[in-house]
């Protein structure tokens, strides 16, 4: 009888979840579906390719033997 009484509240909280996170993708949807990749990733991953470019050189100059 506890595990019905524990295990209640658990599946209140999945319901609650599976109800709110649900796609409703029917005719009475107004939102347009999401598209595959959000808008400005291009330039975001720009910045990451750089940003591990700028990290891959400083490690290389740290590593070098140039300047001792």
């Amino acid at each position: 009888m506890r595990v019905r009484h524990a295990a209640l509240p658990a599946v209140a909280l999945l319901v609650a979840l599976t109800a709110g996170c649900a796609h409703h993708t029917g005719a009475s949807s107004g939102a347009p579906a999401p598209s595959a990749t959000p808008s400005g990733y291009a330039q975001m991953q720009q910045k990451v390719n750089a940003a591990q470019s700028a990290a891959a050189a400083a490690d290389q100059d740290a590593t070098s033997n140039a300047d001792r």
